[in-house]
């Protein structure tokens, strides 16, 4: 096409009938391969596609080409079905001869691959025989249309020496013995109507359901109770959504009585300032302590600055610009620090994003930083496979522990740690180890930890003081942290107050 300027189809009537006259071979089987095009924002879609190759006729009407055999034209298909087998009658007799059992076309293609049958020859043979009343498939049914199961489309035979009705009856209860104890619908629409039916229960009991307590009840990952509760919103109008500290999200059913409703909100704000204010005060003294670290060992470093509307804000802390919507963020996210290293004057510079997060790391929080990098305005760029982090940006991810029990599935099924991911994705991980040792180098004692200075200290000014002093004068490291823990007991006494309150409270 690009050599002649003729059209696809101009050129592929040319070409076949070049084959059929004789003045070209073409390859005898098809070659397959896996066709990806980026389509922006939608990602990239992938489709497996099918073509030949040409071959201007030498003397000979057979030839062999690094693996590919090309041949001249032939009245019957060169893939296979010559030999005297039909894909489409093996496939048939198959169905036919086991016509008390109900079959995934994975099941099919493994039980005829002896015969070259390929997962990709059943369903063309299986709609066919549908078209027929040869055939029943199942799959998951939708309002609109029928999807595959995890393992393909659910087949049977329909059996055509018994009345219509009976025998799509009979196709119909075989089914649904190969289909014990799996679900016969879409796994989104199941998760909708456990959703709602909790929304009832909870409502009923007064209460109100958080999106935590529907992901535990799901059993799904993130993302895909994400899904359902937005699907569930728009098919259930009567299902309410409201946010404690304009963070939290709690749904309800609209018959809730107006005063039960206020009861539970001061409820759930009472428990979320107990459970949620001191993992937010650990939280943030752990990323004043990264920051501290990185601010104090960085040499030659390059900090980005950032004035913001809040003036207890550090101006290190960058508010990046999204292109698409990541983990609920909609325009806009924050990283913790973005500094350059320049190792030459004729070196390119090498750009670090920074990212702190206490508690267990997951994949989930690294694949969250990644995309933020990936489709933010700053650090991201389009290319030929899809969105990308630019060259010369490295992700620094700063957690107080990584699940060391999270592994990751490769393509290849193979597993490998959360650790070796993070670094395949380019993602440097900071462990509070690693801070430890800097601590012990100093000649801290082993009784100071970074962990207990996020515990002791009441706000990220201190942990700056108390990393400060002890960095000074690292013998005395034990009676600063002490000092520290008696400055603030009066904290740490209210916080178990709090906790003892809301226990006895639920019991």
């Amino acid at each position: 096409m690009r050599e002649t300027g003729l059209t696809a189809k101009s050129v592929g009537n040319s070409l076949y009938r070049l084959w059929k006259a004789g003045s070209v071979l073409r390859t005898e089987k098809p070659i397959y391969e896996a066709f990806r095009a980026f389509k922006g924002r939608a990602g990239i879609k992938k489709n497996t596609r099918g073509y030949h190759l040409f071959l201007y006729r030498p003397i000979s009407d057979s030839v062999a080409i690094r693996g590919l055999r090309f041949g001249k034209y032939r009245e019957k298909q060169l893939d296979g079905r010559d030999s005297g087998k039909c894909k489409a009658e093996l496939i048939r007799n198959f169905l036919k001869a086991n016509s008390d059992r109900g079959f995934y076309s994975i099941e099919v293609a493994e039980a005829l691959k002896d015969d070259g049958i390929e997962q990709r020859d059943i369903m063309s043979t299986v709609r066919r025989a549908e078209s027929k009343g040869l055939v029943y498939v199942r799959g998951y049914r939708m309002h609109d249309r029928q999807t595959p199961f995890k393992e393909g489309y659910l087949l049977t035979w329909i059996d055509q020496e018994k009345p219509r009705e009976e025998a799509i009856g009979e196709a119909v209860e075989r089914t649904n013995r190969a289909l014990a104890d799996k679900a016969s619908t879409s796994p989104i629409i199941e998760r909708v109507h456990r959703i709602r039916d909790l929304v009832i229960e909870s409502t009923k009991l007064r209460d109100l359901l958080s999106f935590s307590f529907i992901l535990n009840k799901l059993g799904c990952t993130e993302y895909e109770a994400e899904g359902a509760v937005e699907r569930s919103m728009q098919l259930y109008p009567d299902i309410r959504k409201v946010k404690v500290f304009d963070n939290f999200r709690y749904y309800h059913h609209d018959s809730m009585r107006e005063e039960d409703l206020r009861a539970a909100l001061a409820m759930k704000e009472n428990y979320i300032r107990i459970v949620k204010g001191r993992a937010n005060r650990i939280g943030h003294n752990w990323e004043a302590v990264v920051g501290y670290f990185i601010d104090t060992l960085t040499t030659g470093a390059r900090f980005w600055t950032q004035n913001h509307r809040s003036r207890g804000m550090d101006p290190r802390r960058i508010t990046v610009h999204l292109m698409k919507p990541v983990g609920g963020r909609r325009q806009n996210a924050e990283v913790d620090r973005v500094w350059e290293v320049t190792p030459g004057p004729l070196l390119q510079s090498t750009t670090y994003v920074l990212e702190c997060k206490w508690g267990l790391i997951r994949k989930k929080d690294v694949d969250d930083f990644l995309n933020i990098l990936r489709w933010s305005k700053e650090f991201g760029v389009d290319t030929p496979e899809g969105r990308q982090v630019k060259q010369g940006v490295v992700g620094v991810f700063a957690g107080s522990a990584f699940n060391p029990r999270e592994t990751v599935r490769l393509k290849d099924g193979s597993r490998i740690s959360l650790a070796t991911y993070a670094a395949r994705m380019n993602i440097q991980l900071l462990k509070a180890a690693a801070f430890n040792e800097k601590l012990r180098e100093r000649g801290c004692l082993r009784k100071v930890s970074i962990q207990k200075i996020c515990r002791a200290a009441k706000n990220e000014g201190e942990v700056r003081k108390i990393l400060e002093a002890t960095w000074r004068d690292p013998k005395k490291s034990d009676e600063i942290l002490a000092e520290a823990m008696e400055r603030n007991k009066e904290i740490y006494k209210f916080e178990r107050m709090l906790e003892e309150a809301e226990t006895t409270q639920s019991i």
